[in-house]
């Protein structure tokens, strides 16, 4: 069943963005709450060392490997198709994971949720630009969309320690089970179908290329993340560039190509990728050393930590709501250059944070952080779905969720190895305590202070801490000069975007020219 989508969108089109968001939040939770579950399952299980790291990894490497391919192929066989597809594999996948008997049973599961997503993401971006014509409504729409994605973050830790306090480790993954069967149930009434009457056959070349391109680099990049800067990774990463460049020539050649890499000819649309890209390299990292440090410095529980980075999540709440309507009457470049300069704040507020601070002052400065990244997400996002035509919306979205991956990936690699370097270089042990692998992290010195009495695991975490901090301090001051450079880029770039809906003047028209002239 399909309905015409009117100009503006009405009741209809808002409970429909209700059943695309709900699935949404919940996928986000279903990646965090397995951090809690894995020590659970690991034992229950018999995993070893190498399994868990599939059954974590595995999920990450299926869905960038898939994310071109899917956005292209919902333009291609039907957006609401695909989502629907996707959705009862996620579910299907979601209950084979709670009931595995077997470490390869797991990572299998976990494989297709992989999968799954990547169909998901892509579809559900789209149909939210195919729902709401009207710009002003669209924005609306990617804030709220934008804001499940990032609240299953925090709510994630909440959920799964509460699942894991009263049920067992399989109870987990069923989180997302009961959304899938509402979008299952409510898409074909509630959502309309799109797909690109021009489209021909998906190069099934093309879908390998991408998949060597893309599953390389983002295991690189992991591992680098982990082990530091060793050959096998750094090969990975190479093999990944050379075949994301064999991919994008046969692109060119293609008639049909399975992604069209003129999209990148429009400036708001690669600016707004380059954009997201740049966040998302930045916050991810810097999500990762505050919960580490809530948890290791701070000495909190996974619960603990999440309710410390709940006044985060309320600042972006409000960042993410009020972003879209702030660019109804000011610049998009002007809104993300300020919102920036509040996320700049924040990371100078990190640089404070020492072992005896408490977790308010950084609690403070993460909030600034979340309440300044609502215009990038917000904003960047619409302008690459809206710079897109309407038959490569998918597309669109796949880039944008790919590099968002790419990103988060390489901001694990290149920050995390500049935290460890500082930890291994400011870290000194008392002279009569051995350190040995506590000289590696502040995670390995926490689990070895565990087996030894008060006194001496004092003597060994009091170092531990202040060389972390120095990482913190270090990480953060890098972000802010980062963050404040892509400030001033999008000032220039993105100066000719209008405000939101506003129908451009002669003023504007000139100032676009100029600005495609500089």
């Amino acid at each position: 069943m399909t309905h015409p989508i009117p100009a503006r969108a009405g009741r209809r089109e808002w409970l429909a963005l209700g059943v695309l968001a709900l699935p949404t939040l919940l996928v986000s939770i279903d990646v965090y709450v397995l951090l809690l579950a894995l020590p659970h399952l690991a034992a229950d299980l018999g995993a070893s060392s190498v399994e868990q790291l599939w059954i974590t990894d595995v999920y990450g490497f299926a869905m960038a490997g898939f994310l071109i391919t899917m956005g292209t192929l919902g333009d291609r066989i039907g957006r609401r198709k695909l989502l629907l597809i996707g959705a009862a594999a996620f579910g299907a996948a979601s209950v084979a994971a709670a009931f595995a008997t077997s470490p390869a049973m797991l990572i299998a599961a976990r494989a297709v949720l992989g999968v799954a997503g990547a169909a998901l993401a892509p579809s559900t971006m789209s149909l939210i630009r195919t729902l709401f014509r009207d710009q002003r409504q669209m924005g609306l729409a990617i804030g709220l969309w934008g804001l499940c994605f990032s609240a299953g973050a925090v709510i994630g830790p909440v959920a799964g320690g509460a699942l894991l306090a009263h049920f067992w480790w399989g109870s987990v993954f069923l989180l997302g089970v009961p959304a899938m069967v509402l979008l299952l149930v409510a898409g074909p009434v509630l959502l309309p179908e799109y797909r690109d009457p021009q489209a021909g056959k998906p190069d099934l070349v093309s879908v390998a290329l991408s998949l060597a391109a893309v599953i390389p680099a983002i295991h690189g990049l992991k591992e680098l993340a982990h082990d530091g800067w060793r050959p096998l990774p750094l090969a990975g990463l190479a093999a990944g560039i050379a075949f994301a460049t064999v991919f994008a020539r046969r692109q060119r050649r293609l008639a049909d190509p399975l992604l069209d890499l003129r999209l990148f000819a429009n400036r708001s649309f690669s600016t707004a990728l380059g954009a997201m890209m740049s966040g998302t390299l930045l916050m991810g990292a810097l999500m990762l050393f505050i919960t580490q440090d809530l948890q290791l410095v701070e000495g909190l529980s996974p619960l603990g930590a999440a309710l410390w980075m709940m006044p985060a999540i309320a600042a972006n709440t409000l960042s993410f709501v009020v972003s879209p309507v702030l660019a109804r009457r000011f610049r998009p470049a002007h809104l993300i250059a300020a919102g920036l300069a509040i996320s700049v704040c924040g990371l100078i507020v990190l640089t404070r944070t020492g072992t005896t601070s408490g977790p308010a002052t950084l609690a403070t400065g993460f909030a600034l952080i979340f309440l300044g990244s609502g215009p990038l997400v917000t904003l960047s996002t619409g302008l690459v779905l809206s710079s897109a035509p309407a038959e490569k919306a998918g597309s669109a979205a796949a880039l944008n969720e790919t590099s968002g991956q790419f990103g988060f990936a390489f901001g694990l690699a290149a920050l995390g190895s500049i935290g460890a370097a500082v930890y291994t270089s400011r870290f000194t042990p008392p002279e009569h305590l051995p350190a040995g692998a506590a000289r590696d992290s502040l995670a390995d010195a926490v689990a070895a202070a565990r087996h030894l009495p008060a006194d001496l695991a004092r003597a060994l975490l009091t170092p531990a801490r202040a060389a972390f901090a120095d990482g913190l301090h270090l990480v953060a001051a890098i972000s802010a000069a980062a963050l404040a450079v892509v400030a001033v880029l999008l000032l220039r770039l993105l100066r000719h975007v209008p405000p939101t809906g506003r129908i451009v003047s002669d003023v504007d028209t000139r100032t676009d020219l100029d600005a495609r002239r500089g």
